[in-house]
């Protein structure tokens, strides 16, 4: 307060009688004087009271004070109660939980695993852990997935030759493996030439074929061939079987092979 509170006698006099301005007796003047001043006492130790209380507010409840208030998104361009906005632990930045949401799916489906603040200017990341309340759970875990990728060396890992597989899987660098099984799907694939597994063909007979010779059917086919023990024409490319009479045979184009 700027001043002291004071007492005149005109404002005692104007409590008890309008017309009788002065004199006021000491006695009565005492009495009020008295009267005054623990009425200013009481107000003056309530109103420190107030202010205590202000200053010594806990940070829990500033935090609901300040989560009941508007707030302003970048993204959506819309103001939205405080509950509704996403507070990132790398930088001051916020937006709505919606836009957030949208902004990590987008980028988990480009297979960006470490996704920045929408804030291009802005080098803070966001935090997977504070985005799994608001993301699907298909979304959280592929995310998850793409940190985990993302830990191991592009030389290491390789996946499931299968299309509709495709799941990761690690090289040791251990012993050499050839016939493996994926642990998602269950099938059988060759670890070394990272396709399907080519039956009845070891790995250098397999790595020498024609990309169009290459498909489950000719695998097999080659396989059967091998077992027989049939012969190919290197012109034609047809396989014949001895049943009898010498060991040359002439193809079609009339080129002789040898049986």
């Amino acid at each position: 307060m700027d001043s002291e509170p004071y007492v005149d006698d005109l404002y005692f006099s104007a409590l008890y009688d309008e017309d009788e301005i002065f004199p006021v007796s000491d006695e009565k003047y005492a009495e009020e004087l008295q009267m005054q001043e623990a009425l200013m006492s009481s107000v003056l130790v309530t109103m420190a009271s107030r202010t205590s209380e202000t200053k010594t507010q806990t940070p829990g409840e500033q935090s609901d004070a300040g989560e009941s208030s508007v707030a302003f998104c970048g993204i959506c361009m819309d103001r939205k109660p405080g509950g509704e906005m996403f507070r990132n632990n790398s930088c001051r930045h916020t937006y709505c939980t919606e836009c957030i949401g949208r902004h990590v799916a987008v980028k988990i489906q480009e297979n960006i695993s470490s996704v920045r603040c929408p804030d291009v200017s802005c080098p803070g990341t966001i935090d997977p852990h504070l985005c799994r309340p608001i993301l699907p759970r298909e979304v959280f875990e592929r995310w998850e997935d793409a940190i985990c990728e993302s830990l191991v060396l592009g030389s290491e890992r390789f996946y499931c030759p299968y299309a509709d597989c495709s799941a990761m899987m690690v090289d040791d660098g251990g012993e050499a493996v050839t016939a493996s099984e994926c642990p998602n799907c269950r099938r059988l694939f060759c670890a070394q030439c990272r396709v399907a597994w080519h039956a009845g063909l070891d790995c250098g007979e397999f790595r020498v074929l024609n990309a169009d010779e290459r498909g489950r059917d000719d695998v097999m086919m080659l396989g059967l061939a091998k077992e027989k023990q049939w012969r190919r024409c290197p012109f034609c490319k047809f396989f014949v079987e001895k049943k009898s009479g010498c060991l040359h045979i002439l193809c079609r184009y009339g080129s002789c092979v040898s049986l």
